[in-house]
Formats: structure tokens, C-alpha cells, sequence
């Protein structure tokens, strides 16, 4: 039986902050449990591929969504990384931190040193920002390189200049003093390649020998004896593949993300003690994991577009042999980009404080319900969606057995409020695209159509063809002992265990406004201090004006 310090699950973003940083301590050894391969796979590093391993089975778990009372009856596909690198081996490469605000609001909840002038030291110490920024918010000298879309596009500056026909300001950095404003996009591109959370953190970790990895290693329970968390049993190689199992020295840490680790608590005897119980499963200790889930949901408004080339006409043919040459030969081009290109944060209404949209802009469309396949005909698209949704959900274990995977259930819309906002989110995403800049290439609007004009019809659209951005969080939960939804405390523990902590977007307590994968890295970021006993880098100092 194999011995480490430290057992990881799950090579994620987390995951790999986690193990280059405890391994800095030739002392301690690390070992990290991935569920699926390593990240060998051209398309993971090659940025357009985003649309191949959208649906590859082999380094993505597919899940699907439960349809909930606002999808229109359909189960929305949820990809999730099953690779090195986790999801940030497969998502859409956006850098985006978040609102000063979003941070100190998880410190009212009870959350010591989780408010903004805590944690931006962390966003620094990760980050090598190539491009505008204050040092007074970014960093340098990390080893997570992020730069802003270099790529030029007539549709992407008139899309822009039609946002300050409308009073939205230009940000050169919207993850500097403040969020709002449109620009072109920052994103962990370098060099027309991926940088992952493997490539960032892990790979330079496994150089050294006190790192463990192990690849197709699907973890199955946490071991304990009494109250304490000693080990995980996995299986190599999946279903019907050789049980092991690994002890842990000090800690057993699970950074499997918001669907996985809940999943594997509850495997293991941690959860609601009616759902274990109807599943045969011993409770080891009564917590609300998995209950909290929260996702952005985004309905996607399409124009048709006239009198210039889109990204739908560039990616075949010919077109698309040149735009292969400009990568090989000097990765730039088409296949150097994010399937996203400018980002716009504004605010659904006059009475909102803050920023509590965010829109993005592509100039391309893709096929009704299948997300990630671009159309033939030519378009635009902006996506809209509430920064903040109240809305919540649940994941929970489908049965006993830990290869099927989780129920999922997010529920987006159920809140009065998340309704709202969205439907403000689609009337400023037709402003946009029918903004005077745009209108030498605007031809009409294709979906949700002229015809759509009222809150109920727009609320219908975005029932019907809304779907998930990718960002669900929010279901260990990080509070105090004493509330009735925490799954772990400030440092990240599991209430009432020992040796067991949770390290994930699964422990934001509430949705932040951005996508996750910049926070995922911070929160693990400071964990390692946590866990190391270290005492926590300095708070910074933020001048008065940074409000958002």
C-alpha cells in the first residue's frame, strides 16, 4: 500500500495549484489521483480545439443536467475536465477574477480572510500578466500566463464602439479597479497554446520527486478511522479496472470539483442522511453536501450578418487551410482563439449597484442545441447572463455506485430575480447588436426574432434555448459550523472530520461574477498556506475607488 504526506484528488485547476505548492517542501510528498488521462491530446493544446473536446468522452465526463423548471423540459449537457489540467484543459481559456464586492461578500458570511484585500494577493503571486494592467492588481511574475486577445476583427471593434454608443465604457483591464465595461477578452493563451492548470503548475511540479501522479485513477470512497480521513480507494483503469487503495499522512484533500467531490462524500458516508440512507450507504457524519449548486445560464441572441466574413465562413475550405498555415507557422490566426472574443459587464437596471451582467460577443454562430458546432450561415452571437443568480440546486448520488455519474440539478431561473435580470440581459444583447456601429453588417435578428417584445416572450426564449456556461459552484460550502448549509470552514476542513478538506469551486458560498477558473486557482492558491501553517500573504492595499 502506497504512503504520501498528502492525497489529492483530482489533477483539476485546484489540483494543480495544490500539488506544485506543497511539493515545494522536498520534505513532504504528494500524491494526485486523476480519474481520467494525461493531457496528451493535441486538441487540449491547441485553442480551437475547445470545440473538439467539448464532446471527447475520453478526457470529458459528459454529464447531463437534470431539465429544471426553466430549461423547457430539456437536460442541458455539463462537460467537465477528465484530464490533467481538469477543466481548464477544456474550457474556453477566459481569465476572469470577479467584483471586489463578490469576495468581501463570502467574508460577511462568516468566512475569515476570504474578502478581497485577502485573496488579491493570491490572484498576483498565480499570475503572469503579459499586457495592460496596474501592479497595484496584477501580477508578473506567476506561473499562469495570461494575455487579451490579440486577434483584430471589424465585427468585435464596431461591437465595441456600439457599446459606448450606449454608455458602456472601454476597460483596457476589467481585472484591475473595476469590472465594468467592454474590451477584448483576457485569456491563459500563450503563444497560440493552452496554458492549463497542468501546464501552469502541475508538469513543473512532476519534475520533482516527491510529486506522485496517477492517471486513469477513478477515486471510489475516503477511507477513515473513527472521525479522521486516512486514505482513498480508486480503481485504475475505471469500472471492472484493479482496486487500490493509498494512505495519507497528514491530509486527504478533494479537489474533484462542484459535481465530483460532493459526489464522493456521499460515496463515503457524508450527506444528508436521508439520501444515503436511501441508498444503502452507512452515515458517517450528517452535512448538506452537495446542496447549494449554482451555474450561470446564458440565452445566446443570434443576428445574420451581411457584407463581411465570420468566423462561420473562415473555419472551411480553403479559408480554413490558411488559417492552419498562420497557426503552424506562427501561432497566430483563427486557431490561436477563444471560442469568446469581447467581454461587456453592465447592469440590467438602474437600481443595480454593480455590473450584474455579463455579455459576450463572437462573431459567429452556431447550430440550434448543439453547443460548440458552428452554423453554415454566416452570424454573430451574444451571450447574456446574471452574474449573481440566486437560483440553487443540488447534486446528488444517483445510487451506490460511484461510476454512474451524479444527478444533477441546478434550477436555474427559480428565482424571481434571476428572471428578471435575464430578460434585461437579452433587451441590452438586442441593443447591442442593433447599435448604429454594427448596422453596416447587421441584417436582422435570427434569434429570439423581431417578433419577441415582451418580458414573458423573452422569458420564453430563454427557457427554450438558454443553457449552461460552464461555472457551476457552490456545493461543499465554505461557513461557519453553527449555519445550516457549510460543508467546511474558512481553512477549508470538513465540519466535524479530521485529515479532510475540500479545495474547489465547490466551496465558493456564492456565486462570484466571472467564470470560475481564475478563483478555482486562487482558492487553492491560499489553501496551501492554510494547510502549510504559513502565515498568510500581507492584505493589500486598494485605494477607496476600486468598488467593483
Amino acid at each position: 500500500m502506497d504512503r504520501f504526506d498528502y492525497v489529492i484528488v483530482g489533477a483539476g485547476s485546484a489540483g494543480c495549484v495544490l500539488a506544485n505548492r506543497l511539493s515545494e517542501d522536498p520534505n513532504v510528498s504528494v500524491c494526485v489521483l486523476e480519474a481520467g488521462p494525461s493531457d496528451w491530446h493535441p486538441y487540449i493544446h491547441l485553442p480551437a480545439g475547445f470545440i473538439k473536446t467539448f464532446h471527447m468522452k475520453s478526457i470529458n465526463w459528459a454529464y447531463q443536467q437534470e431539465p429544471g423548471p426553466y430549461t423547457g423540459g430539456r437536460s442541458i449537457y455539463a462537460p467537465r475536465g477528465k484530464t490533467l489540467g481538469g477543466s481548464s484543459s477544456i474550457n474556453g481559456h477566459i481569465y476572469n477574477r470577479g467584483q471586489r464586492m463578490d469576495f468581501d461578500t463570502w467574508a460577511q458570511m462568516g468566512n475569515r480572510g476570504w474578502g478581497y484585500a485577502d485573496v488579491l494577493p493570491y490572484f498576483k503571486r498565480l499570475e503572469k500578466r503579459v499586457g495592460e494592467g496596474e501592479d497595484t492588481y496584477r501580477g508578473r511574475d506567476g506561473n499562469l500566463i495570461v494575455t487579451t486577445m490579440d486577434w483584430r476583427d471589424p465585427l468585435c471593434e464596431a461591437f465595441m464602439e456600439g457599446a459606448v454608443s450606449l454608455g458602456i465604457p472601454r476597460n483596457p483591464d476589467y481585472n484591475g479597479a473595476k469590472q465594468e465595461g467592454v474590451s477584448y477578452c483576457q485569456r491563459t493563451i500563450n503563444n497560440g497554446l493552452r496554458v492549463s492548470g497542468s501546464t501552469a503548475f502541475l508538469k513543473p511540479a512532476m519534475k520533482r520527486p516527491n510529486v506522485h501522479v496517477h492517471t486513469h485513477a477513478h477515486a471510489t470512497e475516503i477511507i477513515f478511522e473513527g472521525k479522521r480521513a486516512v486514505g482513498v480507494r480508486y480503481t485504475k483503469g475505471g469500472r471492472g479496472g484493479t482496486p487500490v487503495e493509498v494512505r495519507a499522512n497528514k491530509e486527504v484533500i478533494l479537489s474533484g470539483g462542484t459535481y465530483n467531490s460532493p459526489q464522493l462524500l456521499q460515496l463515503s458516508g457524508i450527506g444528508s442522511p436521508d439520501l444515503l440512507g436511501a441508498h444503502g450507504i452507512q452515515v458517517r457524519h450528517a452535512l448538506p453536501v452537495g446542496e447549494g449548486l449554482q451555474d450561470h445560464y446564458a440565452p445566446r441572441t443570434v443576428a445574420r450578418v451581411k457584407d463581411i466574413k465570420t468566423i462561420n465562413e473562415l473555419r472551411r475550405g480553403f479559408s480554413l487551410w490558411i488559417e492552419a498555415l498562420k497557426w503552424a507557422t506562427a501561432r497566430r490566426g483563427l486557431l490561436s482563439l477563444s471560442p469568446t472574443m469581447v467581454y461587456c459587464f453592465w447592469h440590467s437596471g438602474e437600481s443595480a449597484e454593480s455590473s450584474d451582467l455579463q455579455l459576450t460577443f463572437t462573431p459567429a454562430s452556431y447550430k440550434e442545441g448543439v453547443q460548440g458546432q458552428l452554423e453554415d450561415e454566416p452570424g454573430m452571437t451574444v451571450a447574456s447572463w446574471q452574474q449573481r443568480p440566486e437560483s440553487r440546486g443540488y447534486v446528488r448520488i444517483r445510487s451506490a455506485d460511484p461510476f454512474a455519474p451524479p444527478i444533477i440539478q441546478t434550477n436555474y431561473l427559480d428565482a424571481e430575480l434571476d428572471r428578471r435580470v435575464i430578460v434585461g440581459g437579452m433587451k441590452l444583447a438586442r441593443r447591442l447588436l442593433k447599435s448604429s456601429p454594427l448596422s453596416p453588417y447587421y441584417a436582422y435578428e435570427d434569434f429570439p426574432g423581431p417578433n419577441i417584445n415582451t418580458d414573458d416572450e423573452f422569458l420564453a426564449a430563454a427557457t427554450e434555448r438558454g443553457t449552461t456556461t460552464f461555472h457551476p459552484g457552490c456545493t461543499c460550502r465554505m461557513g461557519p459550523a453553527d449555519s445550516t448549509w457549510a460543508v467546511v470552514d474558512d481553512q477549508l476542513r470538513v465540519h466535524g472530520l479530521e485529515g479532510l478538506r475540500v479545495i474547489d469551486a465547490s466551496v465558493m458560498p456564492r456565486m462570484i461574477s466571472a467564470n470560475l477558473n481564475a478563483s478555482t486557482m486562487m482558492i487553492a492558491d491560499r489553501a496551501s498556506d492554510l494547510i502549510r501553517g504559513k502565515v498568510p500573504m500581507e492584505a493589500a492595499r486598494i485605494p477607496d475607488a476600486a468598488v467593483a
